[in-house]
């Protein structure tokens, strides 16, 4: 590998070659390897959108010479279009301010730009990372701001999409089992009859009110950090450039972004990503009961309940010939673990912001992002490869039914409870049929049985 001398403020450095990184992305490469896990594209692509943004306004407010500010912007653009991803190498585990992922960005911006502007990087700056593309700005303001725009984006182009199209997976199967009876079911045990389409409405309305707290929490994200600097101050910014920087990321994104009102708040505060997380939390634990729940009601297949059909997508053992098992509910559910995780490390970085500054950035946006990609990829398979398949198994629902004790509610408003309780303790006693111990016991005929227990009127309300 050949290398070119790089200099900074502590001296030089060597850097491969053809690498657009510089001195300090150098420095962080070298001493933490600490993990796998590196800054999401997302990241790096929302940074770019930022640097740009600033580049533009900079050079409105003549703060920046306007050809060094369009060699600025068209190297963001190429940023965001993914040409550089591999010039981003630098781990989650790294300053807790994410100084030196805004460095690496800086660098791959300033020498790119460099190149735009005819220069060759490895022999000149025509375009300096710090006084040109980091004008106005400190990492303590830019990485907050890049964490919000890639929270903001993820939120909206990722999760709600899958969450979405997973809610009207489980619409279609409500409408399906619409008038399909079957036994319900509290603490496990048997109680009053419903249909199956009701059970799924259950799910369906679950990821509708999720949708709404995830897409509810966004407005917070929307509020940016630019423009505070080191400490919350604006030294060194124009007064106007917080504003016009979010109005230009605005138009930029095609999502609303808005100045935050104190900046004090928006540098060392990360109240806004524990919501968030939270909403998120919230979803996670409404999957984990429908996955829970679709597994048990399609377990068996014969020595369970067995009330649904799941889809067979591939041999369940090593061992068992032509057993199949419930591998996307459970894969779900490994990921709302890991979702449960992160939200708890969200909360402990946010609550770690000693005075002007959090130093628990880096890993506060990377728990956050993990969740959002595994629970949108995760929806979108369990959606796919399960309930999408889901079918019915009408003989299994017809013979829970009909052999369940607690049909006897049906009867309360007739003969009491204690009467209907005496028929269901003698019936589970004896082996015997509700109605059989009903007319044994001379509390009704058979004619009045069949009357008043009819399960498919059970299952609404009745005047």
């Amino acid at each position: 590998m050949e290398f070119r001398i790089e200099k900074d403020t502590m001296g030089e450095i060597k850097v491969p070659k053809d690498r657009y990184w510089g001195a300090q992305t150098e420095r962080s490469f070298e001493n933490f390897k600490i993990g796998t896990d590196k800054m999401p594209k997302e990241l790096i692509h929302a940074f770019a959108a930022l640097k740009r943004s600033v580049a533009k306004v900079n050079a409105n407010l003549e703060k920046l010479d306007s050809k060094k500010a369009q060699a600025i912007i068209k190297a963001c653009d190429e940023i965001r279009d993914g040409k550089f991803d591999d010039e981003f190498p630098l781990v989650i585990y790294q300053t807790g301010s994410g100084t030196q992922t805004n460095m690496n960005a800086n660098e791959v911006i300033a020498n790119r730009a460099t190149e735009i502007l005819g220069g060759d990087f490895r022999k000149e700056k025509l375009i300096h990372p710090n006084d040109d593309v980091n004008k106005s700005q400190s990492s303590n303001d830019t990485f907050p701001t890049a964490m919000h725009i890639t929270a903001v984006l993820e939120l909206e182009k990722t999760l709600l999409p899958s969450l979405e199209k997973l809610k009207d997976s489980f619409l279609k199967k409500e409408d399906e089992f619409k008038d399909i009876v079957k036994i319900g079911r509290t603490h496990l045990q048997d109680a009053t009859p419903l249909t199956l389409g009701q059970e799924f409405s259950g799910y369906r309305s679950m990821l509708e009110h999720s949708y709404e707290y995830i897409k509810n929490s966004i407005e917070p994200l929307r509020e940016l950090a630019i423009g505070g600097t080191a400490v919350g101050t604006g030294l060194n910014a124009h007064p106007k450039l917080s504003e016009m920087v979010s109005e230009e990321l605005s138009t930029l994104l095609g999502t609303k972004f808005v100045s935050s009102p104190n900046k004090f708040h928006a540098l060392t505060s990360y109240d806004a990503f524990v919501f968030a997380s939270g909403a998120i939390k919230s979803l996670a634990a409404n999957l984990l009961k429908i996955a829970n729940d679709i597994r048990w009601l399609g377990s068996g297949p014969r020595s369970g309940l067995g009330e649904i059909e799941l889809p067979e997508n591939e041999p369940g053992s090593s061992i068992m010939p032509g057993k199949v098992n419930p591998t996307q509910a459970e894969a779900i559910t490994m990921v709302i673990a890991r979702v449960f995780g992160n939200d708890a490390t969200i909360a402990f970085g946010a609550s770690q912001g000693n005075f002007e500054l959090n130093v628990y950035k880096p890993i506060i946006l990377f728990s956050f992002y993990e969740s959002v990609k595994l629970l949108s990829s995760a929806m979108d398979s369990f959606r796919t490869h399960c309930v999408d398949g889901i079918k019915a198994n009408l003989e299994n629902i017809k013979a829970n039914l009909e052999n369940s004790l607690m049909l006897v509610t049906a009867l309360n408003p007739y003969i009491g409870y204690d009467n209907a309780a005496l028929i269901a303790k003698t019936a589970h006693k004896n082996g015997t049929t509700l109605k059989e111990e009903a007319v044994n016991l001379g509390i009704l005929s058979a004619e009045e049985f069949d009357k008043y227990v009819v399960p498919s009127q059970m299952t609404k309300p009745k005047a």
